[in-house]
């Protein structure tokens, strides 16, 4: 037998033999042995047959003998091949996905069903519940009033659509009266609610160049006050839900392992960074090992999926565990969860 990277180059024997010894080690853990296989695999093969098949499937880098034991255990390159070609990946039946329904919170703010969301995650895998956080300017605003402070402070009182409230502290040029501050309120809410923040600031740019030297006072205070009100926060985040789960996942009890990954939690930036490169695909994504390029992920993988309004991607949810893991239970529920998500997300909730 030879293999040239493809799965196709692989004989029915052979594909066989690898689908069924995958199978076996993510159901009990231990390396799969020859004459395991010669009883599971339903093939009429000897043994001795199988321990060829075995040594070429480890010369084209499938699966790998540890030193400690005669069986074989897949590697990431095994694991690849068996997602993507061996596996049959079957949708979430409705009653499943009617329970998901039933754990999300109906009508909640977006924080909140978010960490539902990864709590769910975790708790239906058994493994790391992950999902990224949108900036709230990727929602459009519903309201806004503003409270006076001492001096030129202000209190600005954002409520989105989504139901998040956000408060902000900004400091404007000049002291704005009571009466100044309810008015900028009303027009700003009577023009622009039911847009992005975004969006706003460029439509209130577009107005300064419009009106030029007829700016009235309205407008002018409303473009000082929104100018800084409506900045961009830099409030990515990620939530994180059941990380000791890995802690009872033995291939992975080495504690050195374990803590670069608890640190990379913490740290979040870099594990951001590779969830955002996920919210440019669409559809489930999956990295296994090493193929993240995230050092932190080595022994790992990621399943992902990203979730939204309309076509607009807001973030990305998934599930982190080890490589052994039950993909064809872990990816229907991933896909599920980022459907159920955007779909709650695209219904309007009730204003606070």
């Amino acid at each position: 037998m030879s293999y040239s990277g493809h799965p196709d180059s692989l004989d029915a024997r052979s594909r066989s033999l690898l689908r069924t010894l995958i199978a076996q080690y993510i159901a009990d853990g231990q390396p799969v042995g020859s004459r395991t296989l010669a009883k599971s695999s339903g093939l009429d093969v000897s043994p001795a047959t199988i321990r060829n098949i075995m040594s070429d499937l480890e010369d084209a880098g499938l699966v790998a003998a540890p030193h400690t034991s005669a069986g074989r255990i897949p590697t990431a390159q095994g694991y690849r091949m068996f997602v993507d070609s061996l596996l049959e990946m079957r949708p979430l039946g409705e009653p499943q996905v009617e329970q998901l329904r039933r754990e999300l919170p109906t009508g909640a703010a977006t924080p909140a069903l978010l960490g539902s969301a990864s709590s769910l995650l975790s708790e239906l895998t058994r493994f790391v519940g992950v999902v990224s956080v949108p900036k709230h300017d990727e929602f459009p605003f519903r309201h806004i009033d503003f409270v006076a402070l001492d001096g030129n402070r202000l209190l600005v009182i954002l409520v989105f659509t989504d139901g998040q409230v956000q408060n902000r502290v900004i400091e404007t040029q000049q002291p704005f009266s009571p009466s100044e501050l309810e008015q900028t309120a009303n027009f700003l809410n009577k023009n622009y609610a039911g847009m992005r923040l975004d969006e706003i600031r460029k439509r209130l740019l577009r107005e300064i160049q419009e009106e030029g030297a007829r700016l009235n006072r309205m407008l002018a205070s409303a473009v000082e006050v929104a100018e800084q009100a409506f900045q961009s926060p830099d409030d990515n985040d990620m939530l994180v839900s059941g990380q000791t789960n890995l802690m009872g996942v033995h291939e992975l009890s080495e504690v050195d392992r374990l803590r670069d990954l608890f640190d990379a939690f913490q740290r979040k930036r870099d594990l951001l960074q590779l969830l955002e490169r996920c919210s440019r695909a669409k559809g489930v994504r999956l990295f296994i090992g090493e193929e993240s390029g995230f050092p932190a992920l080595g022994g790992y993988s990621l399943v992902t999926a990203p979730y939204g309004v309309g076509n607009r991607v807001l973030g990305v949810l998934g599930v982190i565990g080890p490589t052994r893991m039950a993909y064809e239970r872990v990816i229907p529920v991933v896909s599920a969860t980022a459907q159920l998500i955007s779909g709650a997300l695209n219904r309007p909730t009730t204003p606070p």
